[in-house]
This record gives C-alpha cells, sequence and structure tokens, in this order.
C-alpha cells in the first residue's frame, strides 16, 4: 500500500465535512485523513493504485471543493 502526502488549509471539522465526499468518491482511494493538528493540515492518502494517477485525482478533488492542496 502507497501513501501520499499533501499539504492543504483543510483545518476544521466543517471543512473535513466538505472535502469528504469528493475523496470518498475516488474509488483509487483505499483510506484517508486530515491531520487539522499540525500546521500544514496533512492530508495522508492510502492507496494501491499508481501514486501518480492517484496524487492527480486526489490533488482535482481537494480543489473542486474549494481548498488548496500541495504534494508533500
Amino acid at each position: 500500500m502507497n501513501t501520499l502526502q499533501f499539504k492543504t488549509n483543510i483545518n476544521c471539522g466543517n471543512c473535513i465535512k466538505s472535502v469528504t465526499p469528493f475523496l470518498n468518491a475516488l474509488e483509487t482511494v483505499d483510506r484517508w485523513q486530515v491531520n487539522t493538528d499540525v500546521s500544514d493540515k496533512i492530508l495522508s492518502v492510502e492507496t494501491e493504485e499508481s501514486e501518480a494517477m492517484v496524487k492527480q485525482q486526489v490533488e482535482k478533488a481537494v480543489q473542486d471543493a474549494g481548498f488548496r492542496i500541495e504534494s508533500i
């Protein structure tokens, strides 16, 4: 399993609720979580698919939900 990490501006429970339908809709993502306790608001994504493909899908999903995202 691959774990991808991203810096985001998803910083609270309501933000997580807003992005949830977008990330849950991605069939290539097995599990995801946002650590809002750190300053970079790290989104971790677990997948068994190609990292490059999933990275693009996750970035688009988070941006479509109205948030900033940057791969780290």
